[in-house]
């Protein structure tokens, strides 16, 4: 088995044609379908089935598509890492992001960075936070910027200042005063979640010795916004989202609880090489509007993963 045989089925996972896959990969057809059966011989199980109007992937197909997906995004990772460590800065900085980071990254010294340095290029991994993590572990990514909770034994962690959860919902919702919303008049609000805050919320509120009513889990942090949006409750999403969202004409109230509060960190793995541009994107972040340096464990901060 050869990455070359890994690219083409990939392609022909992708395109669900050989003849597509074939031009994709400016190729002719036989090689193509020589590679996919080798493959399939090699293996000993068929990766495709064929019908009129193209291929569809078997159930062994579907499982062997990611795991060759993953291997190929490593497979660039290593390329990448040697690059960088020969050309300085130069070339690609993979980073994995969570969908709640946007108001946080990209932040005002990366645009300066690219101005300096204008033969460097970002390439951007869009993932929950277990996604991220699993990125990083298999070399997919340099950094992952993620948002606590999260477990960051294993990683070094550079963390932004702690951030409030804000309190959305339509006008009508009884949402506390300019000055902010307590738990106790969220106690009775259908609550919308992006689920990694669902643990976090409910702590806080039963440390308070009040009921919480959930109305929505997501797994999305702009689901919750366009939930709210629609009024279907109150949505709990972190400040820095809302710079991005931009939320004209819904109640937005700081949600007054210390326990109810988190933070963007760019983490990367104890004991990998980190490349000249993954250490000066770190570098960029820790110079950036309320960044509170390094914590090398940062199970103090992070909780568990959820």
């Amino acid at each position: 088995m050869t990455i070359k045989q890994l690219r083409y089925f990939t392609a022909i996972a992708e395109e669900r044609q050989i003849t597509a896959a074939a031009q994709k990969l400016h190729i002719a057809q036989p090689p193509l379908s020589y590679q996919l059966a080798a493959l399939e011989s090699e293996l000993g199980v068929r990766l495709v089935t064929r019908g009129p109007r193209g291929v569809e992937l078997t159930d062994a197909g579907e499982l062997f598509y990611r795991r060759a997906k993953q291997i190929l995004d490593m497979t660039a990772s290593a390329a990448r890492e040697a690059e960088s460590c020969e050309r300085g800065m130069r070339g690609v900085l993979s980073l994995g992001t969570v969908s709640s980071s946007g108001g946080t990254v990209p932040f005002p010294g990366m645009l300066a960075f690219t101005k300096d340095y204008p033969e460097v290029r970002f390439e951007i991994h869009e993932g929950n936070t277990y996604a991220i993590i699993e990125m990083l572990e298999k070399g997919i990514v340099d950094l992952g910027v993620v948002r606590t909770p999260f477990a960051g034994d294993r990683f070094h962690c550079r963390y932004s200042s702690p951030e409030p959860m804000m309190a959305v919902a339509v006008p009508g919702h009884s949402l506390g005063g300019e000055n902010g919303v307590t738990l106790g008049e969220l106690s009775c609000a259908p609550l919308i979640l992006y689920r990694r805050f669902e643990a976090l919320v409910r702590e806080a509120f039963a440390a308070e010795g009040l009921p919480v009513q959930v109305c929505c889990l997501n797994d999305d942090a702009r689901t919750t916004y366009t939930w709210a949006m629609k009024g279907f409750g109150v949505g709990i999403l972190p400040r820095s989202e809302l710079s991005v969202l931009n939320p004209q004409g819904l109640l937005c109230r700081e949600v007054l609880s210390r326990r109810l509060v988190t933070r963007i960190a760019v983490i990367w793995e104890k004991g990998r090489y980190l490349s000249p541009l993954a250490r000066r994107f770190v570098d960029l972040f820790s110079t950036g509007p309320g960044v509170q340096g390094t914590a090398h464990a940062a199970g103090r901060e992070s909780g568990r993963i959820s």
